[in-house]
């Protein structure tokens, strides 16, 4: 049997393991990427490593996120980013150039190449045949220092399309329609390849759109072939130099297969409060509508824009609407600057934001309360925006521009107009001014560091008991956002775990700190897909900072599960889900022999000392990850021993 392309990619990366399904297996990493909510803390975890220079063919350092500087803050951590990344090797996205999924895609992605980043959203470059994975800080400053990045070998699933997508549907119903189907939680364990005969008839831009989205199914990452729609984009980026064709042997074998007729699907949306709750537009018709948000690291690119400045243009918005625009990137604000789209939309009545993530991360648009906002993003947890009671729907620059007209939730197919037929550009504009090289002289290189950034809290070894009380137990589906919040309040502390560990939990249980704190740590118990959402590793480090020792769950999302290891903390998932039902909060607990049993077997047994009972527990922990947690963490574990 021939291979498919994540095979053939893998197999040219693996450092270690075996490509079978649920294998543990290493790969080298090419490229990183960071984002300035996570940079901070990587570059401190990079720092701590004693590496004089990163060893990656290419890292860069973006800054996105963190852009409302309503006081020195962020600001700071900017000028510590750009400090840092002078001195150790390591490009610079400057505040303005664009977001870094979009700007890396524009300007870096590469196909058959590997890129590992701090962000959830990474694999949003596998729309060019690159294996792009998001993970926690830590883990991509091993990877910078030469490290290989360690994952089990994901199922992997063909989508295989076929067909045309009709007028007004835009792939981003393509994705919306995957998770409709698998929910948030049917991609934990997968990777996603796309093929068939329908792939040819997307452009780069329309497939980053829907590997960006894979994230929000759970997925390790999204992949496409390069093809010559691949040569296109990179030739309009001039960048044909780094094309190759890729694509799976006519023979591969695949864990599963999903079949999409493009020329069945219809426009969709998301419902609140969750990316999976999906119908089509005209279920849900006539709702009325106060926001419109269009771009985000999805939906942001110049076609996307240009589809969005068409539907908008010698019109303007229904009255009772605010509608935003955020190019993704400089590239896509000059092009649609220069070409007389963005005053379209401007004319319109759109107000233009600046290209970072703003809106979807809740940096600023709030929504008013209880009203519908229609997004193009990719997340509409419940409070993400920075409203608690918002009703946030996801859906395409279509039906987002529609209803930015109508004033209520309208499918594009009623606006009596031709729908927008926007051409990939034979050129686009290229000026890279805003993406600084590191210092030719290094040790002269004085990295800026402001009051806010303090220094990366470590932990000891495991413990060999483990005492404390249940401080609080949670449902299915809790996000990062639960745990750790987004928001212009909180993002600025990224680079201050004592100051955001205050805000853990907030959202659930404001009195979680304080109860932490008083009791010296403890546990937290919660249900299926803890952790899903953001690749924030604070949403372990600030647990850690407060004295959590393990957390008991049903299941796991990959990258939250990963960073609790890194930082030290058992992730542990009940043998028997009926035990979930019976541990109460405020329970006390205690495992005991912890070390020796780890080391023993892949089971613990746990003493409910309140109840007077005992049950038992998986930790699925490989050797690997056992020796990680032995030593208390990823950095304790990397200092005593070489990168490879």
């Amino acid at each position: 049997m021939g291979k498919n392309l994540i095979q053939k990619i893998f197999k040219s990366h693996l450092v270690r393991g075996r490509l079978e399904p649920r294998e543990d297996i290493a790969i080298s990493i090419d490229q990183t990427l960071t984002q300035d909510a996570t940079g901070t803390m990587a570059y401190l975890q990079f720092e701590a490593l004693g590496i004089p220079q990163v060893k990656t063919r290419l890292s860069v350092s973006y800054v996105d996120h963190n852009m409302l500087q309503t006081g020195f803050e962020n600001a700071d951590d900017h000028r510590f980013l750009q400090t840092f990344a002078s001195k150790y090797g390591i490009l610079f996205s400057k505040p303005g150039n664009g977001i870094c999924h979009q700007v890396h895609l524009e300007r870096f992605a590469k196909p058959g190449e590997t890129l590992l980043g701090s962000d959830s959203h990474t694999p949003n470059a596998g729309a060019v045949g690159m294996i792009a994975i998001g993970a926690g800080g830590l883990d991509v400053a091993i990877a910078m220092g030469g490290g290989p990045y360690y994952l089990k070998m994901p199922e992997i699933v063909l989508v295989r399309l076929k067909g045309r997508l009709g007028p007004w549907v835009s792939s981003k119903d393509i994705i919306l329609d995957l998770l409709r189907r698998l929910t948030v939680k049917g991609g934990v364990g997968k990777i996603f390849e796309f093929g068939g005969p329908g792939v040819k008839t997307l452009t780069v831009p329309e497939r980053a759109t829907i590997a960006n989205l894979g994230a929000e199914l759970g997925a390790t990452t999204t992949l496409f072939p390069s093809d010559e729609r691949t040569l296109e984009f990179l030739r309009a980026q001039e960048r044909e130099r780094d094309w190759v064709l890729l694509g799976p042997d006519p023979d591969a074998g695949y864990d599963q297969v999903i079949e999409i007729d493009l020329r069945k699907l219809e426009p969709l949306i998301a419902q609140p409060s969750s990316p999976d709750r999906v119908v089509s537009v005209r279920e849900v018709a006539g709702r009325e509508v106060k926001q419109v948000c269009i771009g985000s690291c999805n939906n942001s690119s110049y076609m996307d824009l240009m589809s969005a400045a068409k539907i908008l243009k010698g019109k303007k918005i229904h009255p009772d609407v605010n509608l935003t625009v955020t190019p993704g990137s400089k590239q896509v604000f000059e092009m649609i600057a220069r070409n007389g789209a963005l005053a379209d939309l401007i004319d319109a009545g759109a107000r233009i934001l600046e290209s970072a993530c703003g809106p979807c991360i809740g940096m600023g648009q709030a929504p008013p309360s209880d009203a519908i906002s229609i997004r193009t993003m990719n997340r509409n947890f419940q409070g993400r925006s920075g409203t608690p009671s918002d009703q946030v729907y996801l859906t395409s620059p279509y039906v987002a521009s529609a209803c930015a007209l109508r004033g209520v939730i309208t499918d594009p197919r009623e606006l009596g107009q031709k729908p927008p037929r926007i051409l990939m550009p034979k050129r686009f504009f290229i000026d890279d001014s805003m993406i600084l090289t590191p210092s030719p002289d290094p040790e002269t290189v004085i990295i800026e560091r402001g009051p806010n950034i303090k220094p990366l809290p470590t932990r000891g070894p495991l413990e060999d008991v483990i005492e404390g009380k249940v401080l609080l137990k949670l449902g299915d589906n809790i996000t990062t956002d639960h745990i750790i919040p987004a928001g212009a309040k909180v993002l600025p502390l990224r680079s201050n775990i004592p100051a955001i560990s205050e805000y853990l939990f907030e959202r659930v249980d404001s009195s979680f700190f304080r109860r932490a704190k008083e009791s010296g740590g403890g546990f937290v118990i919660g249900g299926e897909n803890y952790g899903q959402g953001s690749s924030r590793e604070h949403a372990a480090l600030a647990p850690m900072f407060v004295g959590i020792r393990a957390i008991i769950v049903k299941s796991y999302a990959r990258i939250h599960r990963s960073n609790l290891i890194n930082f030290g903390i058992l992730p542990l998932t009940f043998k028997d889900e009926k035990e979930f039902e019976k541990v109460e909060q405020g329970d006390q607990l205690r495992i005991e022999k912890v070390r020796d049993r780890l080391r023993a077997n892949g089971s613990l047994t746990i003493q409910n000392v309140t109840q007077g009972r005992t049950f038992d527990v998986s930790h699925g922990l490989n050797e690997r990850e056992i020796k990680i947690l032995l030593a208390g963490g990823l950095l304790n574990h990397t200092r005593e021993r070489t990168l490879l």
